[in-house]
């Protein structure tokens, strides 16, 4: 009985100190990623004047972070987490070098090259919510994530407003371009971000969950595989598509937002200041959704994302480019119901397998939430060049509300059975 005490209290205390090692890791590498994402749709349209490409660029952010959340989680299920998030965010500094380059040469293939880099670090940041639940008790879950979420706040708020803002008189000073400010704050915390996870991420979650060395491991489902289990396993199956959808409304609106609002002529502090707002939607009530995910049935929160989500595209698509009120507040709507989608997804998700193959099917998760930001993104352009941002808006909004239909869906089924029998 006192060993299985002294057990549980071990785990605790490991559980309390990876995710403390965590908050400061996520929060100077959120940083890196608002602010970049913040700048590249204008650095892109200074360099080659044209919305399409500008949106391009942003969004190659979320094709990077598909592109390695697959091979990403792999290799984490089979050597931890700790040399995975390194990895990682040691890729996103070198894209974000790679983007300085670009914008002092104003080249913009190579800008796609660095922003598709730093995309890496947008999947190395989505990977460490998992590393939060790692050693988390089933009934705490769900808060783990939300509290590693919140931390990513701490940075991301702060990202877009420094970019845009307070980098630039630095940036100039030493002799670079105003918009390569956001990349070099970029490379500087995606540096701190890695190392605080290599000093100080020890033992690791992931490992000690499972009993690996980090050297070998069992037999891991292929992506083929993992995507099959999703595809039989109907919670799974709600949790993928309510964070494919959150990610996908969420990024299709923010990526043409600060183009809206610079047609609209207003200054790029307060385009800063409402990605800012947006992502206090994010972030910053990620415990208090995390809190209600742990009590309340995880649909249930899938369905208030998909409202949320809906109200929110509605606010922006009302707005014209002159105004700043429903641009906040639609922004800020956007990104709560992010919230609410993406830790109840990732709650729903990492209870329905086992700890021994979460890793791998977290990653076919992850590489299907950012290809549907991807994609959103990449459309976004196209939507607003051939139609508004008004139209873009409102059809996200709409595409929102399958997530209420997602959430009915476990109780219309238990409803129903019984008759079938």
């Amino acid at each position: 009985m006192i060993a299985g005490v002294t057990a549980v209290t071990d785990r605790s205390r490991l559980q309390r100190r990876t995710l403390f090692t965590l908050i400061g890791s996520v929060g100077p590498a959120g940083m890196g990623m608002a602010g970049g994402f913040a700048a590249t749709t204008l650095a892109s349209r200074e360099i080659v004047e044209n919305e399409s490409l500008a949106t391009l660029a942003a969004t190659m952010i979320s094709i990077g972070g598909a592109l390695t959340a697959v091979p990403l989680s792999r290799f984490m299920a089979r050597r931890g987490r700790r040399p995975g998030l390194r990895i990682g965010w040691t890729i996103a500094g070198l894209g974000a070098l790679l983007a300085v380059i670009a914008v002092e040469t104003s080249t913009y293939p190579l800008l796609v090259l660095g922003t598709l880099g730093i995309g890496a670090g947008n999947g190395t940041n989505l990977a460490a919510r998992y590393a939060a639940a790692d050693l988390a008790d089933d009934d705490k879950r769900a808060r783990s994530i939300g509290i590693l979420v919140w931390a990513s706040s701490i940075g991301s708020i702060l990202g877009p407003t420094v970019a845009l803002g307070a980098t630039e008189p630095p940036a100039e000073w030493l002799g670079f371009k105003a918009l390569s400010g956001p990349y070099l704050m970029a490379i500087l915390v995606f540096a701190l971000a890695a190392t605080i996870v290599e000093v100080f991420l020890r033992p690791d979650p992931l490992l000690t969950a499972t009993g690996g060395d980090g050297m070998t491991a069992p037999a891991r489902p292929s992506l083929k595989e993992s995507f099959a289990r999703i595809a039989t396993n109907r919670m799974a199956v709600i949790a993928v598509g309510a964070m494919a959808i959150g990610q996908g409304v969420m990024v299709a609106v923010m990526t043409v937002t600060p183009l809206h609002m610079e047609d609209g002529a207003h200054e790029k502090e307060i385009i800063g200041l409402v990605i800012s707002l947006h992502i206090v939607g994010m972030y910053l009530f990620a415990p208090v959704v995390g809190w209600l995910v742990d009590r309340l049935p995880s649909s249930l929160i899938v369905g208030i994302a998909g409202v949320t989500l809906f109200i929110g595209g509605e606010m922006a698509s009302h707005t014209d480019a002159e105004d700043r009120l429903g641009v906040f507040t639609g922004l800020f709507l956007i990104g709560l119901g992010w919230s609410f989608a993406m830790i109840s997804g990732s709650s729903l998700l990492t209870g329905a397998f086992g700890v021994a193959e979460r890793a791998s099917i977290q990653g076919a998760a992850d590489f299907t939430m950012t290809t549907s930001g991807a994609a959103a993104g990449l459309a976004s352009g196209v939507v607003v060049e051939a139609s508004s941002y008004h139209s873009l808006s409102h059809w996200a909004g709409v595409a929102a509300l399958s997530l209420v239909a997602a959430a009915l869906y476990p109780a219309v089924t238990r409803v129903r059975t019984p008759e079938r029998v």
